[in-house]
């Protein structure tokens, strides 16, 4: 299932969803510029392409870590990519407020895996009208999030989709459970995996969370494998200076190769 969000392209290619862009807005022109190479490489592919990047990172280890370039500059950013390049843009929301808000700059709202259990959050999202993706919890199920998605359809928005980002193991890691594709699927609903947050290691001593970038094709190939409709994926062209979440982002000039690859798994399951 590909989710009808305004101005996303290719949509009867036959092809996954890509959700991509750089974790969060570092400066204005940076993710003009990464929306501009993604789109170029998603439109030779035949990719259906939305952008994300969060205007503001609320969930850092640390209190001294980089969060935001001001609220307004980022929404800013985030609309002249939606009009530049006429592409669909997704963003982060934490509260409740921040829904209407964001509303009016982006095309898709995401709801953060540690808060996909807040029914006033789920709500006032679905009220906006926009699509919603709510990222399943490292902490939750699979069968357990069609409540969450029941609270956003309650509000008598169905544009509602979900993104598996790996399961909670032990304190410093997470895995990712196959099973939990169809398992969600069953709700009708797109099904998108996490191929880059799913590979971080959390709550390290030094207040940075880690991650296992050298896996990332093999969960992004796992998941078409087992019939994901969608990726998610955050990436930067210099990785060790990213601002958030370094250690899991795929190097951006690594991105056409994978994509490639992708593109032949779900070719050759597709007959």
């Amino acid at each position: 299932m590909i989710p009808a969000v305004h101005n996303i392209n290719h949509v009867n290619s036959g092809m996954f969803f890509l959700i991509a862009g750089p974790c969060v807005v570092e400066n204005e022109q940076m993710p003009i510029d990464i929306a501009k190479y993604i789109k170029t490489i998603t439109d030779r592919l035949e990719i259906p392409y939305i952008f994300k990047a969060s205007y503001r990172k609320a969930n850092r280890s640390r209190g001294d870590s980089f969060t935001s370039i001001g609220d307004d500059k980022a929404m800013m950013t985030l609309r002249q990519v939606r009009d530049l390049l006429k592409i669909p843009v997704l963003t982060d929301i934490h509260t409740e407020e921040e829904a209407s808000i964001a509303a009016k700059y982006v095309d898709v709202l995401q709801i953060p895996a540690f808060l996909c259990r807040q029914t006033g959050l789920l709500k006032s999202a679905g009220e906006t009208g926009k699509w919603v993706n709510i990222k399943k919890g490292q902490f939750a199920s699979a069968s357990s999030m069609e409540f969450a998605i029941q609270k956003v359809i309650q509000t008598g928005n169905h544009s509602v989709m979900i993104t598996e980002r790996g399961t909670t193991f032990g304190y410093e890691d997470l895995v990712v459970d196959f099973r939990n594709i169809p398992e969600m699927q069953r709700f009708k609903i797109p099904v998108c995996v996490d191929i880059t947050h799913s590979l971080q290691q959390p709550n390290q001593a030094s207040g940075i969370t880690g991650g296992r970038p050298d896996l990332i094709e093999t969960i992004a190939k796992a998941a078409i494998a087992v019939g994901a409709d969608g990726i998610f994926l955050e990436t930067h062209p210099d990785p060790a200076i990213a601002k958030s979440d370094g250690a899991n982002m795929l190097r951006l000039d690594l991105l056409e190769d994978l994509l490639e690859k992708l593109v032949k798994i779900k070719r050759a399951i597709s007959y």
